[in-house]
């Protein structure tokens, strides 16, 4: 069997957690979590980093610190991850959906601005597969309009934008606020995790007060203030530092993993670059300004059937590929039918993501590409 996705152990993961119980504080903002936190901040430049239970805790932290209410309007591709709307919705937002590109399951960047009305929040920024939207393009209309960006960046560590003054930029770190992902199918892992990231300053204060339960407990314990309280709205945010300690021997480890997926990524596109017939799926565009983290491969179909017999062709044969998000404007939750969103759709409809994991031999990938071929010729 080759599975769709693998967890894998770098190396210290085990030892870190022991050293985390034997430290006698495994609840949240213990000296793992520290680690982890000093470790994105100075790699990457983020400002302000929190680790949460999950990214949907974080975008759900981004919807409280952005003081969403009812009737705010917020804008976001359909083509994504339930999560990114329901963080919204919960505080009584309005969503507003914007197709994907034609030639990338990404949002469509130009059609942003025609969706801005009066009630307008924010722009909600979907790097899908860990390829990057056009943030200067994105940030110049927040600007504009007096927006706030938040960058959903669950599936984007290592990512980079470059800008329009050749600056490579880790996705992140553009928009006012980020949240990513250390869920088992993504790059780095801790098995359920998530990581708030503040790029505007006049937000720190509040989100550590947000992420302890409404309370001022932080700043109590940095020794700040001489008792804490209950101070403002939250949530129990924090994860065990046991999580952490996994999630710091994986980041200790990022670049031999980055490489090697990597590697894995070149060999699914040289396999596929070079088959000299004709086949009924096309890859995706990669645009020139985006860095990729090598986080997925997928294929995208002509039509509905051919991917269909893809996969049953493939399970056949003992291996597990997977289609990805459904267009969220046609879920049964979301209230307006009517919107018209065909690349989104058409996404849902034909793309098909393929086994990605650190330990997939060479021989696996070349063999699922060869059976995917074969089921047309």
């Amino acid at each position: 069997m080759i599975p769709f996705n693998k967890p894998y152990l770098s190396g210290n993961e085990i030892s870190y957690i022991e050293n985390s119980i034997r430290s006698g504080k495994i609840s949240g903002d213990g000296i793992y979590t520290k680690k982890v936190h000093d470790f994105f901040e100075q790699k990457y430049l983020f400002r302000k980093c929190l680790l949460t239970t999950s990214c949907t805790d974080a975008l759900e932290m981004c919807s409280i610190l952005l003081d969403i209410k009812e009737g705010d309007e917020i804008i976001m591709p359909a083509y994504t991850f339930v999560s990114t709307a329901n963080a919204f919705v919960l505080r009584g937002a309005k969503i507003v959906f914007v197709d994907s590109r034609v030639d990338h399951p990404g949002m469509d960047e130009t059609a942003i601005e025609k969706l801005i009305t009066t009630k307008t929040k924010a722009i909600v920024v979907v790097h899908y597969a860990g390829i990057a939207c056009d943030m200067d393009l994105i940030m110049n209309v927040a600007k504009l309009y007096n927006l706030y960006v938040v960058e959903d960046a669950a599936q984007a560590i290592d990512a980079y934008y470059v800008n329009n003054e050749g600056k490579k930029i880790p996705l992140g770190s553009i928009g006012h606020l980020a949240a990513f992902s250390f869920h088992e199918t993504k790059n780095i892992i801790c098995g359920e995790g998530g990581m708030l990231v503040i790029n505007d300053e006049k937000f720190i204060k509040r989100a550590e007060i947000i992420r302890e339960k409404g309370t001022n407990r932080s700043a109590f314990f940095r020794g700040e203030i001489d008792k804490y309280g209950w101070v403002d709205i939250g949530s129990s945010f924090l994860p065990s530092d046991i999580l952490a300690a996994y999630l710091y021997a994986q980041l200790e480890n990022i670049e031999n993993i980055q490489g090697r997926r990597k590697e894995i990524l070149a060999r699914y596109d040289h396999n596929f670059k070079n088959i000299d017939h004709e086949l009924p799926f096309y890859l995706a565009n990669e645009p020139s300004y985006a860095i990729s983290n090598a986080h997925m491969f997928y294929l995208i179909f002509k039509n509905t059937s051919d991917r269909s017999l893809v996969i049953e062709n493939l399970r056949a044969k003992n291996v597990h590929a997977v289609f990805h998000y459904l267009s969220l404007n046609n879920s049964s939750y979301y209230n307006q039918k009517s919107i018209n969103l065909p690349n989104s759709e058409r996404y849902s409809d034909t793309l098909l993501r393929l086994p990605f994991f650190y330990e997939i031999k060479d021989s696996e990938v070349d063999f699922i590409c060869e059976t995917i071929v074969n089921t047309f010729k």
